[in-house]
């Protein structure tokens, strides 16, 4: 197929939507907290509703893509994402925000799921290696813009009849004045509609699947549970994403409660920074693979984020205004190692593999939880401590695993 470059654009504005709409809870948690007076618990119920559906739907997804083809779930899944957007902006109480976040994550998933597959076909096989670089680039460039965004959305509606820009006017007209935090899902709303109507107005490719894009049947998913190797791997992409997650979600919290920093200002910075430089190390990691073992780097990074997070749980201020942007760096690499790791290590049902390390994302929703209930035991700072026993993890799989495929590096001439 010819090189389709509105499609490319397109897809590339998709990773852009994704990340944006993803990696915002970070940002917003603290303001979340304040408005509804929520526990940790309760807290750490909205990175749980967000990503529980990851762990739900991944395997679902990849057979629906299968059956109704690119264009029917890529409308599904923005129609979700508008439909919980919309339902949490006319109705903004904390139920329903939990059921909102429930519906844009599954919204996420399919998306994630669909997009890679139709990035091949569109860009050409022999293109798609850098496509994916750019696309990750894209992911990391929204991740690191919508905290900034946050906070000019609640700084500017701190004080309403001061608000002289048309974006703020209208985000006053549809926010409540006690929840400015709001402001940011009547963008996602605005968002998902018109990803929405563009991606009617497109015509898709066919897209053939590779043997590795495609989902199996539930038989092939369970047989692969039956191997040590894959619950592993499994719970190596559970223990990334609970560790990004785990991180980023609580920024802006521990940066309040410890160092009496502002949530929509100095905290939203530093997740904006965490998100940015994740998207940086990916270069320095894309130059390490090839000159190292992925194994190695993996050992590396790992034991770095282990140093780091130390000191910036019980260091000062500019320690933790420096470390969790420097974590984002360390976990940068992370999950490609991991997940290409795992996919070398077996021979064959590679598509319904796949699914199953997606699944594994839902570890963002569960150690977000384990971090929240554990800060109303035993405060924020002990609670994090959780994430030594994560990358622990990380770290030990770099000892243990044993790909029948290792990565390609560049060898010295002899």
């Amino acid at each position: 197929m010819k090189r389709n470059y509105y499609l490319i654009s397109l897809i590339f504005l998709i990773f852009f939507a994704i990340s944006f709409l993803t990696n915002i809870l970070g940002a917003i948690n603290p303001n979340v907290s304040d408005s509804y007076s929520l526990t940790g618990t309760m807290t750490g119920m909205l990175p749980f509703s967000f990503f529980i559906a990851y762990g739900l739907m991944s395997i679902p997804a990849g057979m629906m893509i299968q059956k109704y083809h690119e264009k029917k779930s890529l409308t599904l899944a923005w129609i979700l994402a508008f439909s919980g957007a919309l339902l949490f902006t006319a109705f903004p109480v904390f139920p329903v925000f939990l059921c909102s976040l429930f519906m844009i994550g599954s919204g996420m998933a399919i998306l994630q799921v669909a997009i890679y597959p139709l990035l091949r076909v569109a860009g050409g096989e022999e293109h798609f290696a850098f496509n994916s670089v750019i696309a990750q680039l894209v992911f990391g460039a929204a991740s690191f813009l919508s905290p900034f965004v946050y906070s000019y959305l609640v700084l500017g509606l701190a004080d309403r009849e001061a608000a002289g820009g048309f974006v703020i006017r209208l985000a006053a007209a549809g926010t409540p004045a006690d929840l400015p935090w709001v402001s940011i899902y009547l963008l996602f709303t605005l968002i998902s509609l018109l990803m929405t109507l563009i991606i009617i107005s497109t015509r898709f490719p066919a897209v053939e699947l590779r043997e590795e894009e495609r989902a199996g049947a539930w038989k092939t998913h369970l047989d692969l549970f039956k191997q040590k190797k894959v619950i592993l791997f499994f719970f190596g992409i559970f223990c990334y994403v609970g560790t990004e997650q785990g991180i980023a979600n609580w920024i802006s919290e521990f940066l309040r409660t410890y160092h009496g920093l502002r949530p929509e200002v100095e905290g939203a910075r530093a997740v904006g920074l965490f998100w940015g430089m994740m998207t940086i190390g990916c270069f320095l990691g894309l130059f390490l693979l090839k000159v190292m073992d992925s194994k190695l780097v993996l050992r590396i990074f790992t034991v770095s984020a282990l140093v780091i997070l130390t000191f910036t749980l019980f260091g000062s201020v500019k320690m933790a205004l420096f470390g969790f942007p420097a974590l984002g760096f360390c976990l940068s690499v992370m999950y490609a190692i991991i997940f290409s790791l795992a996919l070398n290590s077996v021979s064959k049902s590679h598509g319904s593999f796949s699914g199953i390390l997606c699944s594994g994302i839902a570890g963002g929703a569960i150690v977000s939880l384990i971090v929240g209930r554990l800060k109303d035991l035993v405060g924020l700072q002990a609670g994090m401590m959780v994430l030594y026993i994560t990358l622990a993890y990380i770290l030990s799989i770099s000892f243990w695993a044993k790909p029948i495929v290792s990565n390609a590096t560049i060898k010295r001439k002899k």
